[in-house]
């Protein structure tokens, strides 16, 4: 865990380093973002080395609305991403999926320094499976849904990057799935619905354009439960780069990585073994419109 948060802070430092300022005019609504669909192809005929033909594609949005009026500041973020692929093997298959939306109000007297309530709520569209097992799913909407509520202090020193800390936060887990409750997934008790935890929660984001045709959007969530497990990190890191190729045309890169300590893993023999680090990648070409 010590090298992961060394290279998160590397990879937030270089955005920042890299960034140019953007101001928020006061009394204006600012909205800035990028939307787009990939597609992704891998045709074989008579392929000695072996293998199969595969199609995929996503649909993502990463966007922020941003209102500065005197002393206050609004923010809300939201992100969307969802992806399937197919394959003669398994079929269509889900290759990514995610909801994520959040919100702040923050009072400032330096610009710098903000006294700031924070919301915010994460889940996914559709069903997911342990592929190639499709008999029994393992996740779902609202199962599970993660929900922060928190008040803190944030330094934004530059408008394009942001650290935000809260001693008091509140982390919601929502498993509203019958059969997913039923097993207690998620880190809630078995035929529960819902999970309550207070602890201390971190977050940074950057975004901003890095070079003249590439754009970086970044967030990373940490937080802590006052319990018994206090000191096991709950992490949520996302990072979206956007390369423009010309006119229409633009290749992106998404990466989520996940460390949740209440979740467990299962050996092949099904017993339970204690928490993994998750990752995912999803690599891209198609149309991308920068707002």
């Amino acid at each position: 865990m010590k090298r992961l948060f060394i290279v998160m802070s590397l990879t937030l430092f270089a955005v920042v380093l890299y960034a140019q300022d953007e101001e928020y005019p006061d009394g204006t609504w600012v909205l800035k973002g990028v939307t787009g669909m990939n597609a992704s192809q891998n045709s074989q005929t008579n392929w000695s080395a072996g293998g199969e033909n595969t199609i995929g594609g996503n649909l993502y949005l990463n966007g922020s609305l941003t209102h500065k009026k005197s002393n206050w500041l609004w923010q809300s973020t939201l992100a969307l991403n969802y992806g399937l692929s197919k394959t003669k093997s398994q079929g269509t298959t889900k290759a990514s999926d995610n909801i994520a939306l959040a919100t702040q109000l923050g009072y400032t007297k330096n610009d710098k320094w903000f006294y700031t309530a924070m919301a915010d709520f994460q889940t996914q569209f559709a069903k997911g499976y342990n592929y190639p097992d499709k008999d029994y799913y393992i996740s779902n909407f609202m199962a599970p849904a993660y929900s922060t509520i928190s008040l803190g202090i944030e330094y934004r020193p530059r408008p394009i990057y942001s650290l935000y800390l809260s001693p008091v936060a509140g982390k919601l887990t929502f498993v509203r799935d019958n059969y997913l409750s039923s097993l207690g997934s998620f880190g809630v008790d078995p035929g529960d619905k819902f999970k309550a935890e207070i602890g201390a929660y971190f977050k940074a984001r950057a975004e901003q354009k890095v070079m003249e045709n590439v754009q970086v959007v970044t967030t990373l969530d940490l937080f802590s439960a006052y319990n018994n497990s206090f000191g096991n990190i709950d992490v949520n890191w996302d990072v979206l780069i956007s390369m423009k190729i010309n006119k229409y045309l633009s290749a992106t890169l998404n990466t989520t990585l996940k460390y949740d300590d209440d979740v467990k893993t299962f050996d092949d023999d099904g017993v339970q073994r204690g928490a993994k680090i998750q990752f995912k990648e999803v690599l891209g070409v198609g149309l991308a419109y920068n707002f």
